[in-house]
């Protein structure tokens, strides 16, 4: 159950242990749960009631204390979450979110029905912890302040060194970790940061605005958390402030939201290039699951129907060549494949805001680079026509659609994404399913007009 290494101490789930533990629950012997749970991290409980039934996970919350309970809610699967707290009532939930860090504890309230929203709120016994909460629920999902936690250190300018260490000890008291120490002015504007070098440095008597340091990284509170991730990300930032219009400090975005923000973007973004419009999990209902995939499923068999049409439409020219129905299979292949390649390296340059210069720039690399492939990938093609067929031109014209199919679909990978960013949509949606529907489309049509073309029927 547990492995112990050179290193460190990890913890190891096993069936025996899930086993244990549900034994222990039937038998309702809190004595030996709580003496096998309490010393493990809330981490690897949460790994533990992630394994049990429902009844069993709540059963073990409500015997837990809700400074440990609440830290596991917060490492727990979103449903199961969901889940463990139908279960509670408001008051239950409220000594939970009392342990709480204010932007966590706003999760976990935004997660519940509206009705019991108000009834777990009601149920908060601190004031200035219920008030807390309800000003970061005021903000748009997607925005700092939806993110970011009250819990901070902010020292004034006005305040001596002796003076600053008091205050700084008693607000320590309510913050889980100090990232940073925020120095404001007496209208609470964020003006700067306190290096804890140069406080320990300082004379007792010496006031803070002789040492603080002005230049501070700030976010606004209605910034895009995309933006935020952004700006964390490129100065390497453990944590940011928050401010509003004035620049009023309100708060901080820690580094763990911000992995959190990445995660669920780069899951959001795989299962839009998937071909799922909606975020959806294995463990989701078969109609939730059929609705997140159908829509991209039927694109896909318009699509075939449309090449389909375009096949039928050249069938003369099949029926004389029927060399060429055989490599249909490969050109539609290979524009897929090419336009996803394209589409993929823009979306997560687009991700990380690598893509720089114009759009034609862009379209003009990519063209140079798809013809580059192409002609390389065409010159083994056409050897291999050659020989199979002994026809040159029957190998030539199958060569050259490929090198225009290429460039074509490496042109369309490239210019959708940029085209979708600029309009505000997502680009990962050109990833999936619509750059291989149209690449196929494209690469069929150009494939039999330039075999058309050449072989003169």
């Amino acid at each position: 159950m547990v492995e112990e290494t050179n290193e460190n101490i990890q913890f190891k789930i096993s069936k025996a242990l899930i086993k244990n533990v549900e034994q222990l629950i039937e038998s309702r012997n809190n004595s030996e749960i709580l003496e096998l749970l309490n010393d493990l991290h809330h981490a690897d409980i949460a790994e533990i009631l992630e394994e049990l039934k429902i009844d069993q996970a709540t059963y073990v919350i409500k015997l837990l204390d809700s400074e440990k309970t609440s830290e596991i809610l917060m490492e727990l699967d979103d449903d199961d979450r969901e889940k463990i707290l139908s279960s509670l009532s408001a008051k239950e939930i409220a000594e939970e979110i009392e342990e709480l860090d204010t932007d966590d504890a706003a999760d976990i309230i935004n997660e519940l029905p509206e009705e019991r929203q108000e009834a777990v709120i009601s149920q908060i016994e601190d004031e200035e912890h219920k008030a807390e909460i309800q000003e970061l629920l005021t903000y748009d999902e997607d925005t700092a302040g939806a993110l970011m936690a009250k819990e901070l250190v902010r020292v004034n300018e006005n305040w001596t060194v002796t003076q600053c260490v008091k205050e700084m000890r008693a607000q320590a008291e309510e913050v889980t970790r100090v990232h940073s120490i925020y120095v404001v002015d007496e209208n609470e504007k964020l003006i700067g940061r306190l290096s804890l070098k140069d406080l320990l440095m300082a004379s007792p008597r010496a006031h803070i605005s002789t040492v603080y340091i002005p230049k501070v990284d700030y976010v606004k509170v209605n910034e895009d958390i995309d933006e935020v991730a952004r700006i964390m990300q490129k100065y390497d930032l453990e944590a940011i402030p928050v401010v509003d219009e004035n620049k009023v400090l309100l708060g901080r975005i820690t580094i763990d939201d911000i992995v959190d923000v990445i995660k669920e973007e780069a899951e959001k973004d795989y299962q839009l290039a998937a071909g799922i419009i909606q975020d959806v999990e294995a463990s989701d209902s078969i109609l939730e699951l059929t609705r997140a995939r159908l829509p991209w499923l039927f694109l896909g068999l318009i699509g075939g129907i449309g090449a389909a049409g375009i096949m039928g439409g050249f069938e003369e020219l099949i029926g004389t060549n029927p060399i060429l129905f055989y490599f249909t299979p490969l050109i539609a292949a290979m524009a897929g494949n090419v336009g996803v390649q394209s589409s993929a390296i823009i979306v997560q340059g687009l991700a990380n805001d690598d893509i720089k210069g114009s759009i034609n720039n862009r379209l003009i690399k990519e063209m140079l680079l798809a013809m580059l492939n192409g002609v390389i990938l065409a010159f083994c093609l056409f050897l291999f026509v050659w020989s199979w067929e002994g026809d040159v031109k029957t190998a030539l014209a199958i060569s050259i659609s490929l090198v225009l199919v290429i460039i074509v679909a490496g042109i369309i990978g490239t210019f959708i994404p940029l085209f979708l960013n600029k309009r505000g949509i997502d680009p990962a949606i050109a990833t999936g399913p619509f750059i291989t529907t149209s690449n196929d489309i494209f690469g069929i049509l150009i494939y039999f007009w330039i075999a058309k073309l050449i072989l003169n029927i």
